[in-house]
Parts: C-alpha cells; sequence; structure tokens
C-alpha cells in the first residue's frame, strides 16, 4: 500500500495540523480495503443506519412530497385507426398494403403523351413479361399478340414523330423494336378497361379461351405488383399550388379524427406533414371505444453511458461526463447532462405497443408508490391547453387534437435521380413566368438536358422547311428589321391573367410561343408544346384544358418541381415502387431574350464585321 495515500496514525496527523489553523485537510469518508480480498468491501455495508438516517432528517428529506418511488403502475388509453384518406377526386379507404406516402405522392405512370408511346422501356418490360407468360402452354399465341400490340416504327417524314426522329437514340430504340417485341403498356391499358379481357379481338374459344383471360388476370396483379398506381379516386396533387393534398380520418368513435395535410411538397411523410382540423359531420359514426388498461413495472429510463444512480453498481467507461465542455449555446448537451447526473430517478419508462395507422390518448396512469399509496395522473397537457408546447404535438388548424399519431408511412427509402426537372422562375422584364424543361424525358424512358432536346427538335423541323424555302429578297435597306425575338423552346410562357369574377387577384396561364422557322412563308407557326408532365397539365384531355398557376405558387427565388421514382420496402419485404414529385426552391430570377420590335445596322454581303 502506497504510505503517501494511506494515513496509518489520523490522531497524530490532526493533531499535528491543528497547530496551523490556515491549513485545510479533507479525508474522504470511504471505504478502504486493507487486503487483498475485496469481498466484503463491495458489499458496501452500512455501519449506522441511525446515523444515515438523521442525515436524511438534516436534508429535509422527510418532509418531501416525492420520497416514495413507484412500484407498480396501470396505464389507460383509446386508440382509433385511421380508415380513410379524403382528396378532391373522392374518398378512399387507406390501404394497409401501400404505405402512406405512396398514396400520397403517387402520380399515375403515363403510357401515351402528346398521342405518341411513352415509357417504352417500360412497356417493353411488361411486353416481356407477357411474353414469358405466354410460353408456358400457349407460345403458339405470341404472334398473334405480336401482331394485336405491336411497336410501330416512327415515320421520318411525318411532323408528328419528329419529337422521335429528332434524338437519334430514342429512334433507333423504337425502329428497333417494331415487329420484334409485344407492347406490353397497350396490353396493360386494354386490361385496365371495364370488361376487357386478354382474348379479345383473337378470335378464340374456350377452354384457351377462359385460359388466356386467366393468365391476364394475372399479368394485371404482377404489374400492379411492379409499381404502385393510385386509384382514380386518390389524386392529392394539385397543380395549380404545385404541392400535395389531402386529409385522413378515423371513424370509429363518436370523437373521430381530421388530419390535414395542406402543403406537402413531397419527400417524407410523418406527424409533422399534418395539421388537426374540424371533423366534418361525414367523418361521425360509430360506438365509442372502451379504453385499453394493462398493467406494467416502472423502470427508469437510461441511455447507453448514463451515470448509474446506485455507487454500488458498475458503469460504462466509453462516455467520461466529466470531460464534456459544452458551449453556452450547446442547450441540448447542457439537458442531457442535467438529466443524467440529476433527475435520472425522477423518470421512468412505460412501454406501450401501438398499431400503426393509428391515434393515439392516454386518459391517465395509476401509480403506487412504496408507501402503498395510490394516484391518478392524468395527462399535463391536453387539447383544452392550446398554448402548452409538446413533442409530437399536431398543430391545432381550427380544431385541437392531443392523441399521438402513429402513420403507416415509411421512413428509409430509395430515389432516383430526376426523371423531368421543371424551373418555374419569373422575369420581370418580361412581366411573366417562364417553366423552364431542364429535364425531359424521352418517349423511350431515358431523360436528357431539356435544351439539348431542344435544339434538337428546332433543327429537326428546321431542317423540313429549308430544303424548299426561296432565297430570302435583297434590297439596299441599311437597317434590319425583327419583328419578335424568340427564346429556346424548353422555355414555356406562363401569362398574367385576372382570376374569374375577381378584377384584383392574378393568376399565371400557361401559354405557347410560336415556332419560328426560317424560310417558313404561308403558314401559321405551330405552338410549342411543353414536353414534361408538370407543364402539360391538362394538354392530353380531349378537349385540351387550360392549366392555371396560383400566382403566389412563383416565389421571387423560383421554385423547382422535379420528378423522381421512389422505392421502398413495406410489410413482409414487399418492394413499393411509384413516380412522385418534389418540390424545392429555385434560384432566382431570370431574365428571357424574348424582344420585339428590333432595328439593328443590316450587313452588306462581302462586308467586313469589326
Amino acid at each position: 500500500m502506497n504510505p503517501y495515500v494511506v494515513v496509518k496514525d489520523i490522531d497524530a496527523v490532526i493533531a499535528q495540523k491543528v497547530r496551523v489553523p490556515t491549513t485545510v485537510m479533507w479525508n474522504r469518508l470511504e471505504g478502504r480495503p486493507r487486503r487483498a480480498d475485496f469481498t466484503r468491501a463491495l458489499k458496501a455495508e452500512v455501519r449506522d443506519p441511525l446515523w444515515l438516517l438523521t442525515r436524511q432528517w438534516q436534508t429535509g428529506e422527510f418532509i418531501g412530497d416525492d420520497a416514495g418511488s413507484p412500484v407498480g403502475a396501470k396505464a389507460a388509453w383509446s386508440t382509433d385507426g385511421i380508415a380513410g384518406v379524403h382528396t378532391d377526386s373522392g374518398l378512399a379507404a387507406l390501404d394497409p398494403e401501400v404505405p402512406l406516402d405512396a398514396m400520397a405522392e403517387a402520380r399515375p405512370v403515363d403510357f401515351v403523351r402528346g398521342g405518341r408511346p411513352h415509357n417504352v422501356d417500360l412497356r417493353l418490360a411488361l411486353g416481356r413479361q407477357w411474353r414469358r407468360m405466354l410460353s408456358v402452354g400457349h407460345a403458339v399465341r405470341v404472334p398473334d399478340f405480336l401482331s394485336q400490340y405491336p411497336f410501330k416504327a416512327p415515320d421520318p417524314a411525318a411532323k408528328a414523330d419528329f419529337p422521335i426522329t429528332a434524338h437519334a437514340q430514342t429512334w433507333q430504340t423504337l425502329a428497333a423494336l417494331a415487329g420484334r417485341a409485344i407492347d406490353g403498356g397497350s396490353l396493360l391499358l386494354h386490361l385496365r378497361t371495364p370488361g376487357a379481357r386478354a382474348s379479345d379481338h383473337l378470335g378464340l374459344v374456350d377452354p384457351e379461351k377462359q385460359k388466356i383471360d386467366d393468365l391476364g388476370d394475372e399479368f394485371l396483379a404482377w404489374a400492379e405488383r411492379l409499381y404502385f398506381q393510385p386509384p382514380d379516386d386518390v389524386q392529392a396533387w394539385q397543380p395549380r399550388h404545385l404541392e400535395y393534398e389531402l386529409q385522413l380520418s378515423a371513424p370509429q368513435r363518436d370523437e373521430p379524427a381530421a388530419l390535414d395535410m395542406p402543403a406537402h411538397r413531397g419527400g417524407r411523410v410523418d406527424w409533422f406533414s399534418f395539421d388537426a382540423v374540424l371533423a366534418t359531420d361525414a367523418d361521425v359514426g360509430g360506438a365509442r371505444v372502451a379504453p385499453t388498461v394493462v398493467s406494467f413495472m416502472p423502470t427508469t429510463i437510461h441511455f447507453d453511458g448514463m451515470p448509474n444512480t446506485r455507487h454500488w453498481a458498475f458503469e460504462e467507461g466509453a462516455v467520461n461526463f466529466g470531460a464534456i465542455d459544452p458551449d453556452t449555446t450547446d442547450i441540448a448537451k447542457l439537458l442531457l447532462i442535467d438529466f443524467g447526473l440529476l433527475f435520472a430517478n425522477d423518470w421512468f419508462l412505460l412501454p406501450i405497443e401501438l398499431p400503426v395507422g393509428s391515434l393515439t390518448r392516454i386518459q391517465g396512469l395509476e401509480v403506487t408508490n412504496t408507501f402503498g399509496e395510490r394516484f391518478w395522473i392524468e395527462p399535463a397537457v391536453t387539447a383544452a391547453s392550446s398554448q402548452a408546447w409538446q413533442m409530437f404535438r399536431l398543430t391545432p388548424k381550427g380544431a385541437a387534437d392531443d392523441r399521438l399519431v402513429i402513420l403507416p408511412a415509411s421512413f428509409v427509402g430509395q430515389e432516383s435521380q430526376p426523371v423531368e426537372s421543371v424551373a418555374c422562375v419569373r422575369d420581370e422584364v418580361s412581366n411573366m413566368v417562364w417553366g423552364i424543361e431542364t429535364v425531359v424525358q424521352l418517349p423511350d424512358g431515358s431523360s436528357s438536358r431539356g435544351r439539348g432536346l431542344a435544339l434538337e427538335l428546332h433543327a429537326r423541323f428546321q431542317s423540313a422547311v429549308a430544303s424548299g424555302a426561296p432565297p430570302p429578297p435583297t434590297n439596299d435597306a441599311k437597317i434590319a428589321y425583327t419583328l419578335m425575338r424568340s427564346v429556346a423552346e424548353n422555355w414555356i410562357p406562363f401569362i398574367p391573367t385576372h382570376v374569374d369574377n375577381d378584377n384584383r387577384e392574378i393568376q399565371l396561364q400557361r401559354a405557347a410561343m410560336p415556332r419560328l422557322l426560317d424560310g417558313e412563308q404561308g403558314v401559321t407557326p405551330a405552338k410549342i408544346a411543353p414536353r414534361t408532365r408538370v407543364l402539360r397539365e391538362g394538354l392530353d384531355a380531349n378537349p385540351a384544358i387550360s392549366y392555371f398557376l396560383a400566382e403566389e405558387e412563383v416565389e421571387r427565388s423560383g421554385t423547382v418541381v422535379e420528378t423522381r421514382w421512389q422505392r421502398t420496402r413495406w410489410w413482409q419485404g414487399r418492394v413499393v415502387l411509384w413516380q412522385g414529385h418534389y418540390r424545392t426552391c429555385g434560384r432566382g430570377e431570370t431574365a428571357s431574350t424574348l424582344a420585339f420590335d428590333i432595328v439593328t445596322p443590316k450587313i452588306r454581303a462581302g462586308a467586313l464585321t469589326p
């Protein structure tokens, strides 16, 4: 034993130090074993319990109201299940086989756009699956489906096919598929028609006809598992506001839930995406659910590395609280240290298993302490105390709701690179908004930069005109007059217009730029149509519908809407795939090259330019 640490005769030392009053010596009162056997020392025996009681009396522990520790408790709560999804298009039941973010964000996959086939890669994958299914017992019918659902080669002379033939890779892909593969997209669209069967227009008879129809039902089920297609009554996308909006209801009690997701821009869907709103009469129904009561033994809250509250327990040395040096702004770190060192004994854990897709309200706790006293504890924050802050509390928007919401949404997923991207920017010089198609999806399913595709398409139309166009007339004028200078074809204009029956409020209406081609005479310039899904809203309807965008949705910095594929895993490892939009902020205003009535000096033939 170290002689400088262990004092053999402490009385003599204290008597010696009394002669020097200014010298202070501390001696820690603790057990120090004097032998190699630590068995008795580790017992932490108490020699004088009366002395410990007097120390508790001195510190005032006997007059405390919270001296007892909980030894038993009962919890009572009630749970509602989320059952309905409300959108502007209708009401649908919550599908437990699909995560909520897929139901909220999924957009229908386009197989036709602008009268031409779209997503050819997906059409080809569906056709290959149908061909594999036919190869088992029905291989003889493959030529029939090849002729019934064929891929057609683009016509390089047809202007309707210029968006395909302008891009060489897309043209080659479609030309290679013509006559060689089954168009599974056309077959899928046919099977989704009410009353349609796979054997239609083939002239088959039973029993082969029935077998082909059963195979078609199996193919339709396979396609629904391949990617999620939202039902017609659940369309949460709001084209006017470039965001999602839906409501949830749980009509299982006389106090149903009404949760509103008013302005979701894509991404993770969680409790903070919803607000508590007033319940409608249609949501009310069902009898009141009896509360659930569960008994449990309270256990103190503990996290890894937290100091133990009992001095005879071994602690983990991975975390050294003494070495933590928090800054004055590290409030969270200070609270964590304060909790671990001082208040760890005051908090107890009650694990409750709740179903996914539910709202739960804790009615109260019955606690029994070590003195046999029983207390009924109600929630400190209720729906009536709207000013109190509470973690995971729904924001009250017309109604207060103090229940805990557990949404059936995925937490981990994957997303692709932008399939399409549109930047809505302000142009104060032209007094309009431009929808710039920065990324465009081609008919074969690939994506490319919008400006490069716009230049290719314009060059394709120009080449069809320049071959037979007469040369421009010559004169001796010293100036040249240009009526209008256009912009790239991936710039779609939105002009300000008045809202119906309102002389003050402004909205943005989709317009079209004329396709100005050198040498084209005697015809009205064609209108340039957008190629992305966001800007083509209503354009593929019959007849076409005008598209209006709320003026306040395009901020001064602009806004960007990207279309991405989302992939996640759900119950029992099922893969869910859907396509949705994601909106972010832009990078500021822009200035287009649009100009009118331009007069420039004319450069004569053979003249040298500076």
